[in-house]
């Protein structure tokens, strides 16, 4: 699979132009560390010799704590990773146990102990709006996270899937069902404390002290093109949205013969208008009508103030300077203001 994911990678070089630089490098989609460092440097290796990379570059490993061993560590800080994001989800075990999450809360204390010691960059993931989880427990989350100096931290609300576990507690009433409020008011708890922790509430989901946000997600929520690499991976280049099969076997098959295994998509004018909407609404950076105008069509300017129009009187976007942004009271519903201002059947 090695060989195959390093394939991929140089024929894919044409979708990059020549003066083009390699900002970040981001291994997810999955528990990457299970793989050996070794191999993680091999892809990296092969990343630098195809590719223009910036002395500066960013390179992400997503990890789970009971992966995180001190010596999987040590060997990852030895190599060219320089941040690492951590799925530590919740530092109590009756809120890992419901979430079904493989590590246990003293596993996630130990591997941000021995983690802080070989890297200043961390990111943490928290989940929220977890049943039977206290506002205090909730703000003892948070804390705890900062007691180690983590600069970055990534927080979403629980989400309850089809077909796991928790939904077959629920609907055996063996649990409370997911509480909205519940988790507006853990929300709300979460910016305040961060922002006075001097984080950066810079998208939705995203808090970075300044000078540590993510560079790969921030390139996602500006639009900035992408490659994804690997069975089911994700590419964008602006115009057109690829990806790759999901079935490992037919994706080393098509490797093998030097083929990308990869469909493609179209996108119209109005797909990526609803897609720089729903991204530009949950950042800082908000949705630059001159953007829209220029980019999409001055059609689209108009549908989107005049559909804006009844959340700034609501108080929940506000236009600043040819921008439009969500206040803080509309944070927590940004997702849904957004879908109040897609564009459909318009091309």
């Amino acid at each position: 699979m090695i060989f195959a994911l390093c394939n991929e990678i140089k024929l894919r070089r044409t979708e990059i132009d020549d003066h083009e630089v390699i900002k970040t490098i981001y291994f997810g989609g999955g528990t990457p560390t299970v793989l050996a460092t070794e191999a993680l440097r091999f892809i990296i290796d092969t990343i630098y010799e195809t590719y223009l990379v910036a002395d500066d570059v960013e390179i992400t490993v997503e990890a789970n704590p009971d992966d995180l061993t001190e010596d999987k560590i040590k060997a990852l800080a030895a190599n060219k990773i320089n941040r690492l994001s951590i799925g530590i989800q919740s530092f109590f075990d009756e809120d890992l146990k419901l979430m079904n999450r493989a590590h246990n809360a003293k596993e996630a204390a130990d591997c941000l102990f021995i983690a802080t010691q070989y890297f200043e960059n961390i990111t943490v993931d928290l989940i929220y709006g977890i049943p039977n989880m206290s506002l205090q427990r909730w703000q003892d989350n948070i804390k705890r996270a900062l007691n180690y100096g983590i600069p970055h931290i990534s927080s979403y609300a629980l989400t309850v899937e089809p077909r796991t576990a928790l939904k077959k507690f629920i609907d055996k009433g063996l649990i409370p069902p997911i509480d909205d409020a519940q988790a507006a008011t853990h929300f709300e708890k979460l910016v305040a404390t961060l922002e006075k922790e001097g984080f950066v509430h810079y998208e939705l989901s995203n808090f970075g002290k300044p000078e540590y946000f993510s560079k790969n997600n921030t390139a996602y929520w500006q639009g900035k093109k992408y490659l994804g690499i690997g069975p089911s991976a994700h590419s964008y280049n602006g115009k057109e949205r690829s990806w790759n099969c999901e079935n490992n076997t037919k994706y080393l098959e098509a490797l093998q013969k030097n083929e990308l295994p990869s469909e493609i998509e179209k996108l119209t004018t109005t797909d990526r208008y609803n897609e720089y909407v729903m991204t530009g609404l949950r950042t800082i950076w908000g949705v630059s009508l001159t953007k829209v105008a220029t980019d999409f069509g001055v059609i689209r300017k108009e549908h989107l103030l005049k559909q804006a129009q009844k959340h700034l009187e609501e108080g929940l976007l506000h236009l600043h300077e040819e921008t439009l942004l969500v206040t803080k009271k509309g944070k927590f519903l940004s997702d849904g203001i957004a879908s109040d201002l897609f564009l459909l059947n318009l091309e």
